[in-house]
């Protein structure tokens, strides 16, 4: 049996990654898992600071890779709304898709910070249960850690710019 494909992103905060994930989700015929959603329903109205996304984001990992094993098992194409901005997130994803001897895709979207601070500027209108999260503080606390791939890395990677 084909294994599926894992796609999973890239991009720093506001960067259009969530929306990316529901646009190849529905071209591959791909399982969608958003971790923003995951952490909304398991830990409602508790991560309001970085460190109390890395706890519940932590709590999330263990669970989530077994599941998404198993669907990229039995031949199911997932995307994987979670980031893959630090080299330690990526480890997290090979372990997920190379335990399982199944393909991978990485989305590097790459953008520059004014472009993703409008984007979020947007976002914490059109959902205002994010607006305690999507600000600028919170984008520069989170950029701080951000590490592009490179390709020692050793991923398949899509470089999405501006102009692509």
């Amino acid at each position: 049996m084909n294994k599926g494909t894992l796609t999973f992103f890239c991009g720093k905060m506001g960067a259009g990654k969530s929306t990316k994930a529901i646009e190849i989700t529905q071209y591959n015929n791909a399982v969608l898992l958003s971790e923003d959603e995951w952490l909304a329903s398991l830990y409602p109205n508790k991560i309001a600071l970085l460190t109390d996304y890395i706890e519940y984001s932590n709590l999330l990992k263990p669970p989530i890779k077994k599941l998404v094993q198993s669907m990229l098992s039995a031949g199911t194409n997932v995307v994987m709304d979670f980031p893959a901005n630090t080299r330690s997130q990526r480890d997290w994803f090979r372990g997920i898709f190379s335990e399982v001897d199944a393909p991978h895709h990485l989305i590097y979207i790459d953008l520059p910070n004014e472009v993703c601070l409008k984007q979020i500027e947007k976002r914490s209108k059109a959902q205002p249960e994010r607006v305690a999260t999507d600000t600028p503080h919170m984008f520069e606390q989170v950029t701080k850690h951000f590490v592009a791939p490179t390709s020692k890395e050793g991923f398949h990677t899509t470089l999405v710019t501006q102009n692509t």
